[in-house]
Formats: C-alpha cells, structure tokens, sequence
C-alpha cells in the first residue's frame, strides 16, 4: 500500500508537470521510480529496465487520451505521422533491446545525462517564431522514416512519450507549432505500444524481477501513476494559465540538473 501511494504521488507530480510544462511523463517519472525499486531492494541489474518500461506502459494511456483531443481540434497531419511512425516502432523495439543489453548502472547514467539535456535545453529555449507563411522543408517517405528510427529509439530507451525529439524536429521542418505537437502526440502511442512490448518480451523471464512484473513493467507502481496523472494533467492544464511557464520551467530545470547529476554520479 505504502508503494502504491507513492507511486500515485508521483503520478501528481507527472500530471501537474505535463499538464503545465508539456513534458512527457518519462522525464518525470523514471528517476523517482530508479530510487523506489532500489528502496524496495530490487536487483541492481534490472531497477533501471524497470524504471523505464513501466513510464512507458503509463504513457499508453496519456497518449491516447492527447491524441484524440488533437485529433478533434484537426492539428494532426496523419500522413506526416504515420510515415513518421514506420520508423518510430522499429526504433521503439531496438531500444527496448538495447536497454535490456545495458547493465542497469549504465542505463541509470544515460538517463541522468538525458535528464540534464533536456533540462539545458528547457532553460535556453526561446518563444519559436511563427512559422506558417515559411516553406515547409519535409524529407521524404524514407527520411520521416529514418528520424522516426532515431526517436523511437531514444524514446524507448529512456521511458518517454518522444516529444522533447519530435517536436523539436518537426520544427526544424518548419511546420506550425500546433501541428508539430499534436505530430508528436499521435507519435508518442506508437513509441508508448512498441517500447512496451519490447520491454515485456526482454523482461521476460528475469529470474531478478519481482513479483507482478509483466517482463520489465512493474503493474502496481504503472496503474497507481496512471490513476492520479491523467487527471492532474488537467489540472496542471488550468494552472499554466495563472503561473508564468517560464517560471516553473527554469524551476523544474534546475531540480532535473540536480537529479541527473545524482544519477550520474
């Protein structure tokens, strides 16, 4: 019970900071869940696998749910993503197969450095600039393919939903910002169905795991997140309404640096 009111704890946190920030949960979610299974005397060798394949069975049900409000306000270009997609769920596989290769202090330390990336990136980022009137420079079907491999990957292998790669890709492309974000939505199911799978079937069998494991997703500790993220995303929606973005950005960013640093070291 103590572990299930944790981990709906930090699904608070996960919803608050999507809702609020944007950001996918994995960001959020991975690091609390490294030093919950480390606390629960987990093996060393798969708490980080651990960490990671159950953000991203929690991100399934966010995904869907984002999805179909971007779907109805018609911001997603379905062509872009679904070309985008035939690379992401290759991506998403061969992560979850090289997450599973990795020792689990290797895994913590790539994710600590990923956390201090993302956290540089949201402390120097700038408003974008409209970019409707500019020509849209698209790659073709196989290169939307082949960044699609590369963010399925790196999501997967990580524990996120994707949007801190495709969104800023997509507009590096030029597309509008609201396209590129409801793109990076209707992407971060795929990555969320594919990294699972993948981390289900090289979990399988690890005679290290707990109990109620289904391979590397830990099924208490994702329904608990889910439960109590979905709702405070709305929540955290209304909030960025009343508080500076920019505020709670530089604030988060400075708590991720310090949580990096930590698993790194």
């Amino acid at each position: 019970m103590t572990l299930v009111l944790i981990c709906a704890l930090i699904g608070v946190v996960a919803g608050l900071m999507g809702g609020t920030l944007g950001l996918g949960g994995g960001v959020v979610i991975v690091p609390p869940l490294i030093y919950l299974f480390h606390g629960m005397g987990v093996d060393d060798a798969v708490v980080a696998q651990m960490a990671v394949g159950t953000s991203l069975a929690t991100i399934i049900v966010t995904s869907a749910s984002s999805v179909a409000a971007h779907h109805r306000a018609g911001y997603v270009l379905w062509p872009v993503a679904g070309r985008l997609t035939v690379g992401i769920v290759v991506g998403a596989l061969l992560g979850a197969v090289i997450a599973d290769r990795l020792s689990g202090l290797a895994l913590t330390r790539l994710f600590g450095i990923f956390a201090i990336i993302i956290a540089l990136q949201m402390l120097l980022r700038r408003p974008g600039r409209a970019v409707e009137d500019a020509p849209r420079r698209l790659p073709g079907s196989g290169g939307l393919a082949a960044a699609g491999g590369v963010i399925g990957t790196f999501s997967s292998l990580f524990g996120i939903g994707g949007g801190s790669l495709t969104v800023p890709f997509l507009s590096w492309c030029r597309l509008p910002m609201q396209n590129a974000v409801a793109i990076s939505a209707a992407c971060g199911l795929p990555i969320a169905l594919a990294g699972s799978l993948g981390f289900v079937v090289t979990g399988w069998g690890r005679p290290e795991l707990p109990a109620w494991t289904l391979g590397y997703v830990y099924l208490p500790a994702a329904l608990a997140i889910v439960v109590t993220s979905y709702p405070m995303a709305k929540v955290g929606a209304r909030l960025s309404h009343r508080v500076p973005s920019a505020v709670l950005r530089r604030i988060f960013a400075i708590f991720l640096i310090g949580i990096g640093l930590e698993l790194i070291l």
